[in-house]
């Protein structure tokens, strides 16, 4: 099917998708905290996952992604630099060029602007889809073809509500709604755009 708006599409996303099994730490500490996926980012995308949930915390001077507690990144809880999934993003929408991802960021960063640096520093900006032509007020998104034709094919949401107007990163709970249900695996979570259901969060 063509020509729809893309909240009427469905796309699978995973959930802490940087967090993969036998991953090291790159500071050289043991990793103490659960995995999640058994694919690096690049294969998650090459097998059709459109949507990346990850978790960026201030740590080791840079923005990096770790699966921890309390608001705090430590040597057993940090994988690796954000920017190297970022790059990796990248890669795959040059290479594809009429795909779209979505970035959902649960957000620790308190450095000023640290999660423009990181994006900056990635090369994704050229990809984003700008805040200010997200719908309001439930109403559909634009059609996918378009998106693709203006090389808007990046959405990223924080879950920070502050850093919508002071980054141009849209806030996640503004746009996005989340239900629970049950299908074959109990509590499988789903995401959704203006109420029409589009994102499929695989818990593994």
């Amino acid at each position: 099917m063509k020509g729809l708006p893309f909240n009427k599409y469905s796309w699978l996303t995973t959930h802490n998708s940087y967090a993969m099994m036998g991953a090291k730490s790159l500071v050289g500490s043991i990793l103490l905290s659960p995995r999640n996926q058994e694919d690096t980012v690049t294969n998650q995308l090459n097998n059709g996952i459109r949507g990346l949930m990850l978790d960026m915390y201030d740590f080791n001077n840079g923005i990096w992604l770790c699966h921890s507690f309390g608001g705090q990144c430590y040597n057993y809880t940090a994988f690796k630099p954000a920017v190297e999934v970022l790059q990796e993003v990248g890669q795959f929408l040059s290479g594809h060029p009429s795909e779209i991802v979505t970035i959902f960021i649960e957000d620790y960063v308190t450095t000023p602007q640290g999660l423009s640096k990181v994006f900056n520093e990635s090369g994704l900006t050229q990809y984003l889809f700008p805040v200010s032509s997200m719908p309001k007020r439930g109403g559909d998104w634009p059609i996918v073809d378009d998106m693709v034709k203006q090389n808007q094919r990046l959405l990223v949401f924080t879950s920070k509500p502050e850093k919508e107007a002071a980054e141009g990163f849209a806030y996640m709970w503004r746009y996005v709604l989340e239900s629970q249900c049950e299908l074959l695996i109990p509590m499988l979570d789903s995401l959704k755009f203006n109420q029409s259901i589009n994102l499929q969060e695989i818990l593994n």
